[in-house]
């Protein structure tokens, strides 16, 4: 349910930052497109490629966070709709994520770059590899976290939980940013280039791609993670409720 809420929107702006980046496009004119698509022509664009593979992505995701959460939960004696935070949820999680988000990249890339596809190279594989962990990192691990510091009069009008989830997420992309540009900028610009050339158009892309990655975020981990977590909550309770 989670992953069929988010994929989409997802889709269109990975396209629209990977074809900005490769200079294919201005960002809004690509997303724009892409919505037009989707409103327009929407068994094209949902049974498209970029599509399925997003889907995939996130379903397989969000059903490894939940089958992590189910076992620990299981094996220290809580209640089976307890969220939990570790190491081993992170490594179970950043795996399978890691290990689709570069396929997906690499797909991305190949698909609406401007160069003839080839491989990506492995400084790129290894900096989209650590913009990766950091996402997960703050979307399954610091929310749980993160929440008991809240303020408890925020309990008032929402969860402090789900203020996490749409926190956490979003403030790290300010951070990762650099790395999903320069990353990029590696594939698109192969050729042998002076460091601060590379440094220059990361800067210059810098704010634009955090604001991006910050609406692309909210919807896959804020929104997604929120569904996600309230959906497994319910079924959870209702299961409790017939054992």
């Amino acid at each position: 349910m989670a992953a069929g809420l988010v994929a989409p929107v997802v889709t269109m702006i990975d396209r629209a930052v990977a074809e900005r980046v490769s200079g294919r496009m201005p960002f809004f004119k690509s997303f724009t497109s892409s919505l037009q698509q989707f409103v327009l022509r929407p068994h094209i664009f949902l049974f498209a490629r970029p599509t399925a593979i997003m889907m995939l992505l996130y379903s397989s995701t969000y059903l490894t966070a939940n089958v992590v959460d189910t076992i620990s939960s299981t094996a220290q004696d809580q209640p089976a709709s307890t969220t939990t935070s570790g190491i081993a949820k992170f490594g179970a999680v950043s795996s399978v994520n890691m290990s689709l988000a570069l396929f997906k990249d690499s797909q991305f890339t190949k698909m609406f770059g401007t160069v003839a596809p080839r491989p990506l190279p492995p400084a790129s594989y290894a900096l989209l590899a650590l913009r990766d962990s950091m996402t997960i990192f703050a979307s399954f691990n610091l929310p749980s976290k993160f929440a008991p510091t809240l303020p408890e009069s925020i309990e008032y009008h929402c969860s402090r939980l789900s203020v996490a989830q749409f926190a956490t997420p979003a403030l790290i992309q300010v951070f990762n940013a650099p790395l999903h540009l320069l990353g990029l900028d590696l594939y698109n610009r192969n050729q042998p280039m002076a460091v601060r050339d590379r440094l220059r158009k990361v800067l210059r892309d810098w704010p634009a791609t955090s604001l991006a990655r910050m609406c692309r975020v909210l919807p896959a981990f804020g929104v997604g993670g929120v569904v996600n977590n309230n959906t497994r909550s319910s079924m959870m309770n209702a299961l409790e409720q017939v054992a």
